[in-house]
C-alpha cells in the first residue's frame, strides 16, 4: 500500500538529527467530544457540563488535559510518523491554557536529542518536543517525550 504524496516520511533513527522540525495538519475540537472523553475518563464539571463548567475558575466547558494529550497523540502520528511504531518511554506535560469547543489545534515539534543504545545497535532514544497550539497561537499543552526509535534495516544479507 502507498502513502498519498503529502503523506511526511517514515523516519528511523538514521534520519532523526537534532534540530529536525516538523509541523502538522489542525484539527477542531468539538464540544460532543471533549463530553464524551471526559465522562468516560475525567468526570470533572468543568468537563462534562457547560452550565456548571461556567461557574469555575474556566469560565465554561474545557477539555481534559488528558483529553488533549490524546488529540496531541493523533496530531503527532499524522506528523511525524516512526518507523514500527511511536513507542514512548517517558516523557512530561503540562497544560499551560485551556482547550474549549470549536479550538483548531495543531502541533510544532523539534527533535532536541539522539542517542543510539550502547546495548543494542538496532535502536536508540530520541527525544522530542512539541507545543500543541490553538488559533490564536496560545499554546495548550507542552509535551518533551522520550521515544524508543529503531534503525532502518538493511537490506543486505
Amino acid at each position: 500500500m502507498s502513502l498519498p504524496q503529502d503523506t511526511p516520511p517514515i523516519r528511523y533513527l538514521d534520519d532523526m538529527k537534532v534540530g529536525l522540525r516538523f509541523t502538522g495538519e489542525s484539527r477542531v475540537v468539538q464540544e460532543r467530544e471533549i463530553i464524551a472523553f471526559a465522562r468516560q475518563f475525567d468526570p470533572q464539571p468543568f468537563h462534562i457540563d457547560a452550565g456548571l463548567a461556567s461557574q469555575t475558575l474556566f469560565g465554561g466547558l474545557i477539555a481534559s488535559g488528558w483529553h488533549t494529550a490524546a488529540m496531541t497523540m493523533r496530531l503527532l502520528l499524522d506528523a511525524f510518523p516512526i518507523g514500527n511504531g511511536t513507542i514512548g518511554l517517558g516523557g512530561e506535560a503540562a497544560w499551560p491554557n485551556p482547550v474549549r469547543a470549536n479550538d483548531t489545534l495543531h502541533i510544532e515539534g523539534e527533535v532536541t536529542a539522539v542517542a543510539p543504545s550502547r546495548s543494542y545497535d538496532d535502536r536508540g532514544i530520541v527525544t522530542v518536543c512539541t507545543e500543541t497550539k490553538n488559533q490564536n497561537g496560545e499554546v495548550v499543552q507542552t509535551l518533551t517525550a522520550n521515544l524508543l526509535v529503531f534503525r532502518r534495516k538493511s537490506n543486505s544479507v
